[in-house]
């Protein structure tokens, strides 16, 4: 059962969401907050599985909630719904440690797979955001994130094997778990088994912070 904390400022919305959530047979709803500040109070007592976080709040807002969330350092994964023109508040939600955006208007169907899919580890990015996000992302890093000039490789990559650099560069440009096995040739579980020693070796807490470092090293420009 996958357990679900909704933080929104419209009673409304958060009322749609758990009709919504709770029409599943492996989901429930544990909780509603109606600003950042409840939202990470209510995350560390009641430990949920997945935020699903709405950016702009009275007081504090989503993405300074997500980074208390993340630095709590617990097992809580966010998951952010944004729009299209406020990619501004979806790099600051990367750097934050979400694991996920959505836009509002995203399907019913698409918010569950997401929830489902952050909960397990996974990353979701609405695939009409992810390029122009990730862009975005990488024009606002500081520099000192960049690769040094003398062209060493990035000590994040040194131990990835070749197989696993070049899934960590087509994970960068956006491709699931299913387009890496047909297209590499390989089965799916090879992949996923692949993916989750690529996080373990280079630190990366989910995949959306995998395919950053992607961009961060220029496996993906």
């Amino acid at each position: 059962m996958t357990t679900v904390l909704i933080a929104d400022d419209q009673p409304l919305q958060r009322f749609g969401f758990r009709m919504l959530l709770e029409s599943q047979d492996d989901m429930t709803v544990v909780g509603e907050a109606a600003n950042g500040a409840e939202a990470a109070r209510m995350t560390a007592g009641l430990l949920p599985d997945v935020v699903l976080m709405d950016v702009r709040m009275p007081g504090l807002d989503g993405i300074e909630a997500t980074r208390r969330i993340v630095a709590g350092g617990g097992r809580t994964r966010v998951l952010i719904l944004t729009t299209f023109d406020l990619d501004e508040y979806a790099y600051s939600g990367l750097r934050a440690g979400a694991s996920g955006f959505l836009v509002k208007d995203a399907q019913p169907e698409e918010l569950l797979s997401g929830i489902r899919a952050v909960a397990t580890g996974d990353a979701v990015v609405a695939p009409s955001l992810t390029r122009r996000l990730l862009d975005a992302y990488v024009h606002h890093l500081p520099a000192a994130t960049q690769p040094s000039p003398s062209g060493s490789p990035d000590p994040r990559l040194t131990t990835l094997t070749d197989r696993e650099t070049e899934i960590l560069r087509v994970m960068g440009q956006g491709w699931t778990n299913t387009e890496i096995a047909e297209r590499l040739h390989l089965a799916e579980s090879t992949v996923k088994t692949h993916v989750g020693r690529i996080l373990a070796k280079t630190g990366s807490r989910d995949r959306v912070q995998a395919v950053i470092l992607a961009y961060e090293t220029k496996l993906v420009g």
